[in-house]
């Protein structure tokens, strides 16, 4: 039994930047790289194995071959993803649609439920998040007559915040803005504006204001994260969401700290600093990019150094 180390997969996006090579020392493919498939076993950018018996083998093919390794899950597919965003310049505004109407209009994709924890970002930045329309009929009205800065939501972010995105949320990261994403295992987005941008053909982009419209929630609803912190040896635990479809945490690492997990899988992200696990004797170094799955019935182990861990489980 071992942590399963992950290579991510990397996207580049026409809002992309450098800032996954320069804070994370990845490898990324171009100076346009925007999103880190950090750990994901959806079919648009898997993640592979990179340790131990299960090298080589993708997170989607280890989900179907060694279901004990996830609890033997009832769900059909990995449920969550974990993305590295780099917000270089400003992303369209968006929305996502829940379940229900994903699996109708989307071949059976899952709905998108996502989070933000923000890794840095430039001061006075905001956010999109959110709208002002009391209804349906105002939300098409402004969107039909462009008056987007009557129509968003704009939100001041800063370091260490974090924001709960469900379903149905007008929203876009904004320039200057690093953030780690947990969300459901989706790649379904509805575009509602994007500046007026044109790609490298030199062509608008494809908004789908149609289906933006039907799966936008009206009005906003305000859901912000109540954060609880505990501390013991070793480590500070900030939980920042339990929904039905992630629980999201933050570890603060500062000397050694034990755990234990056996009836749950966990997904880990080293976000700051180096660590190293230590489980059966074994040693596993976290330095900062590090994307790592905890199996079921791992049994105790520990961290030990100085770092900052986002985990996640469904």
């Amino acid at each position: 039994m071992q942590p399963l180390l992950l290579r991510p997969t990397f996207k580049e996006r026409i809002w992309g930047g450098t800032a996954l090579r320069t804070d994370f020392g990845y490898d990324i493919p171009s100076e346009k790289t925007g999103e880190c498939w950090a750990i994901s076993a959806h079919p648009n950018g898997p993640s592979i194995i990179e340790n131990g018996t299960f090298a080589g083998k993708t997170l989607d093919e280890l989900w179907k071959e060694h279901p004990e390794l996830f609890g033997n899950p009832k769900e059909a597919v990995f449920p969550l993803l974990t993305k590295i965003l780099d917000a270089n310049v400003d992303l369209s505004v968006q929305v996502h649609p829940d379940d229900t109407y994903a699996q109708e209009h989307e071949n059976g994709e899952l709905g998108k439920t996502e989070c933000w924890y923000i890794i840095d970002c430039k001061e006075g930045t905001d956010i999109v998040f959110g709208h002002y329309a009391k209804t349906k009929a105002e939300l098409i009205q402004q969107m039909e007559q462009g008056n987007w800065n009557q129509l968003l939501r704009r939100v001041k972010i800063k370091p260490g915040d974090f924001f709960y995105v469900p379903s149905g949320t007008i929203h876009a990261i904004c320039e200057g803005t690093l953030i780690l994403e947990t969300q459901q295992s989706s790649d379904t987005t509805y575009r509602v504006y994007d500046y007026d941008r044109r790609d490298e053909n030199g062509n608008l982009r494809e908004l789908h204001l149609e289906k933006a419209i039907d799966v936008t929630t009206v009005p906003h609803q305000d859901t912000a994260s109540q954060p609880t912190v505990e501390t013991r040896d070793g480590v500070t635990i900030t939980t920042y969401v339990q929904s039905e479809f992630f629980s999201v945490y933050k570890w603060d690492i500062e000397g050694r700290a034990s755990f234990t997990f056996n009836d749950q899988y966990l997904l880990l992200s080293n976000i700051n600093g180096e660590g190293t696990i230590t489980h059966n004797g074994e040693q596993y170094t976290l330095k900062k990019g590090t994307n790592l799955i905890i199996p079921v019935n791992f049994g105790p182990f520990t961290i030990s150094g100085h770092c900052q861990l986002i985990v996640s489980h469904p």
